[in-house]
């Protein structure tokens, strides 16, 4: 989507609003992989920055320093994150923005984590 597409969906609201959904489709689509420790944590989050998935290896896993276990698993929650706006940013730019989709005000930039 370029500024052309943009500054036309400004211009008709249902074509804006036919877009947003089917952007906000696309971006439920996606699917990132974070990882830490090496990639003895890794985190899969969707386009929603739900986690799918979160898997550690047992050569982590010491029951003596759990709060090593909880800084990776943060690491490679935090990593998925920046992974999953740096793939939303490519793929959607500043189509993305304006289009009143959940989320996307801060989406590029906000914190979580």
């Amino acid at each position: 989507m370029n500024l052309n597409d943009v500054m036309k969906m400004f211009g008709d609201p249902r074509r804006m609003e036919e877009m947003a959904r089917e952007m906000r489709a696309r971006m439920l689509e996606l699917e990132v992989e974070g990882s830490a420790g090496g990639g003895m944590v890794k985190v899969v989050l969707d386009g929603d920055f739900g986690m799918k998935s979160v898997a550690i290896s047992p050569e982590v896993v010491d029951p003596a320093d759990v709060p090593m276990l909880n800084d990776l698993v943060r690491a490679a929650y935090n990593d998925a994150v920046g992974r999953l706006r740096e793939r939303m940013q490519s793929e959607f730019g500043a189509g993305a923005q304006g289009l009143g989709l959940p989320g996307v005000g801060g989406l590029f930039g906000g914190g979580a984590g």
